[in-house]
């Protein structure tokens, strides 16, 4: 037997020696996510600790739906299971913070039937100092940065805020972006500012971005102007099922460094990209299914006015609310990531 720590309450208990058999009784507690998990052995968290400067009994933020308390010891133990380096815990813990703030509505997320995700976006000089995935496959797998970053997120959304399968965790499906999510943005590719830039932080420091997403599109187009570019595009996010437009949400484009750069060759600024497809993909309320028109009409006749089915909805309320990031390897894909609806991204600065 080892002595490991309870990944929600911090206490020690004894657990089996053996990987495979620490695994079972891992899932067994269900403190894991079906795979295999590092058991936080005291010396693993207290190195995982050394890495940050905050007080092991500090309480970053509150967990929903359960409302748990995510210590920096905690999510150090869940850091440890999730497979982390341990210098990615400053990161982790910016990532806690983001997640929990009110704009992006965690209660929703971690409840809903939709299948939501949180995803991180790393930017700044640590995106490249700790090994970040920006280009070839970076919403796949790979790179242990990527992988156990966005696991260790979601394990904390599971241990600390109670969001079980089935239990707190309603989703009909889910998707497979619940076992993890995170990339860097390609800021060598982008021909405009970065993300985190844009979103107020200074270039030179690092920060992440965590948005609550309901899935991934690949968008394989080899348009080579930036009007045809744009209309296939904006076409795709216009469908009937979508969150964003019963609610007036926050779409997300990442594209591809080749499509980056047929949009800002032909002089097209980010806020004109945005403004394009935002008017491009508005959509006639008449797609909808009858039940989910008549939502719309609650949910956006205060912002639209009255409500026809020859009324186009707009993805959302603002061009500004479209995410776009910019990351991946050469060849024609983009991703369309459509959003849970009532949620907003949240950007923070990575402290020590």
């Amino acid at each position: 037997m080892t002595v490991s720590r309870v990944p929600d309450h911090a206490t020690l208990v004894e657990v089996p020696e053996g990987l495979d058999e620490f695994y079972r009784f891992a899932c067994e507690r269900r403190w894991g996510d079906g795979l295999p998990v590092v058991p936080a052995t005291k010396e693993r968290v207290s190195e995982m600790l050394r890495y940050t400067k905050r007080a092991p009994d500090e309480t970053i933020a509150v967990i929903a739906p359960n409302f748990g308390a995510a210590t920096v010891e905690r999510i150090a133990i869940n850091a440890v299971m999730a497979g982390c380096l341990p210098e990615l815990i400053p990161v982790l813990i910016t990532a806690v913070e983001a997640v929990t703030a009110s704009e992006l509505n965690l209660q929703g997320v971690q409840a809903t039937t939709n299948p939501v995700a949180t995803w991180i976006i790393v930017n700044g000089p640590l995106a490249a100092k700790l090994n970040f995935n920006a280009t070839f496959n970076c919403l796949g797998p790979g790179a242990r940065a990527n992988a156990t970053l966005g696991r260790a997120l979601r394990l904390i959304l599971q241990n600390v805020g109670g969001a079980l399968p089935g239990d707190m965790d309603r989703a009909t499906q889910g998707q497979p972006g619940k076992y993890t999510f995170c990339c860097a943005e390609n800021e060598a590719a982008n021909p405009w500012q970065p993300l985190h830039v844009e979103r107020g932080i200074a270039r030179d420091r690092s920060a992440v971005t965590v948005v609550g997403a309901a899935g991934t599109l690949n968008m394989n187009t080899h348009a080579k102007d930036a009007p045809d570019l744009l209309r296939v595009i904006a076409d795709t996010m216009a469908h009937p099922t979508s969150n964003d437009y019963w609610i007036g949400g926050e779409p997300w484009i990442v594209l591809s460094p080749e499509h980056a750069h047929i949009l800002h060759r032909e002089g097209l600024t980010k806020a004109d990209v945005k403004r394009e497809l935002w008017e491009r993909s508005k959509m006639a309320a008449g797609r909808m299914a009858a039940k989910d028109l008549a939502r719309t009409r609650v949910a956006r006749t205060g912002e639209l006015g009255p409500i026809t089915e020859e009324t186009l909805l707009p993805i959302c309320a603002s061009p500004d609310w479209i995410g776009l990031v910019v990351a991946g390897g050469p060849g024609t894909h983009s991703v369309y990531v459509p959003s849970f609806g009532d949620t907003r991204a949240v950007t923070r600065q990575i402290e020590d």
